[in-house]
This record gives structure tokens, sequence and C-alpha cells, in this order.
């Protein structure tokens, strides 16, 4: 038995990268996963290799309509939300002083305010049933700051300092909150941000003591053990998966 058996997971962002090996790992836990994502074909690719329960939805996390839709029907099919997964996320790497309003705008909307749209429809859910585990995926930009990710880095440390807050509203309910911050990680986001540079990859497995990048799966075991009731008492608390690259 698998430690997240039979737990309705809802992870975001789960067509590809980070959040596809996310919700693998769920499944693999046992959990009947809801895989969320922008892309409604990738959504359902992934959801058809889980196979068992899984469901695909099409969900822009930025837009509440969209997402309440998508709550409201996994709290009508299942009864209840076990775990939230917050992954969704996106980034193009430039310095501050090239950026302009409307990418700031577009990197806060996907990568925090996300956050409280799915937050918001689904921990008045976990208060009512007095349990629930939600992890959200900031990254390490967000704690140590990040050259040439500065709205992106602001946005993840919102989510960092969100998370805590959240956490401590809602620990009397039963519930966790938790944050997993990836370090630099071998998927299509990180290759069209220049990440299929030779030089670069070469330079940041220099500079991680691990001596490599992080795969995805890495980030999925640290999420899986959040979402399972092994994490049960701890809350509020943020973890780096990054090998050793960012240490506190």
């Amino acid at each position: 038995m698998g430690r997240l058996q039979d737990k309705i997971v809802i992870v975001t962002g789960a067509g590809s990268g980070i959040g596809k090996a996310i919700a693998l790992k769920a499944g693999a836990e046992g959990a009947t996963v809801i895989v969320t994502d922008l892309n409604a074909d990738s959504a359902k690719a992934v959801a058809t290799e889980i196979g068992q329960s899984a469901e695909a939805h099409a969900v822009d996390v930025t837009d509440a309509t969209s997402v309440n839709a998508m709550v409201a029907a996994v709290k009508e099919t299942h009864g209840r939300i076990d775990v939230l997964v917050n992954n969704a996320g996106w980034d193009k790497a430039m310095p501050f002083l090239e950026t302009e309003p409307d990418f700031w705008q577009q990197v806060i909307s996907i990568n925090y305010v996300g956050v409280l749209n799915t937050s918001k429809a689904v921990l008045p859910i976990m208060v009512e049933q007095k349990y629930g585990h939600v992890v959200n995926l900031a990254s390490d930009a967000g704690r140590v700051g990040s050259s040439g990710e500065s709205v992106y880095a602001g946005a993840k440390g919102a989510v960092i300092a969100f998370s805590k807050s959240a956490a401590r509203e809602v620990a009397r309910n039963g519930i966790n909150v938790n944050v997993v911050c990836p370090g630099p990680t071998d998927t299509p986001l990180f290759a069209s941000m220049g990440g299929e540079n030779p030089k670069l990859r070469e330079g940041l497995t220099r500079a991680i003591p691990m001596k490599r990048l992080a795969q995805p799966e890495d980030i999925a075991n640290a999420v899986a053990f959040f979402a399972s009731d092994e994490a049960s008492f701890m809350t509020g608390q943020t973890v780096s998966v990054s090998g050793g690259l960012v240490m506190s």
C-alpha cells in the first residue's frame, strides 16, 4: 500500500516537467490523481499514463472561475480533497531593467496569484473535513535570489511567505501547508531558459555539491513526503531540493 493510498490529490501544472513527475509519483503511491494543466492534451496524456482513476482537467490557475469549476467538479465526484499540490509556474530569464509591467503581471499571476486561487477554492473544503495537506512549489530563487529572475524570485518569495502564514491559520483544522523549493532542474522550462547551453549546464553542475542537476523525480519524492501523513506534524516548512546548492 502506498503512502497516498486512496487520497484525492490535485496537482496543478502537471502536464510536463516537475508537475508530471509529481502526478506520476502520486499515482504510484496509490492516489487518485487530478491532473490539471493549461494544456488539455498534456493533462490527458499524463492521466492516461497514470491510469487507474486519474482524471484530467484543463485549468488556468490565473483564472479563479476556471479553478473553482475544477474544484467543484472534484468535490462533487469524490466528496473530498485530501492533497493540493500547487506546482504550476512559468518564467523567462532576463535582467529586471529589461522587463515591463505586462511581464511582471504574467509572472506574478501564474506563480503567485495561481496559488491564491487554488488555495481559496480548496482550503474551505479541507477546513470542513478537518484534514488536508497543501504542498506549494516555490524555488530557491525565492529564498536566495537569482540573477535574471528578479520578478520570478519575488513571486516565489511571496509563495513562501503566504504558505507560512496560511499554515498558521489552518493548523487548528488538521491541515498542514509546506513548501518545496527546487534548485536547477532538468525540465522543458529550464531548457527554454537556456538550459540547453552546455556552458550553463556545466557551470551549474560545478556549483552544485552533488555535481548534477535535479531530475523532476527528485522534486516529486519530496512532495510525496509532504503530501503524506508521514509529514502530519510538519507545517510552515520550506525545504530545498537542490543537491546542496542552497543550504539553510
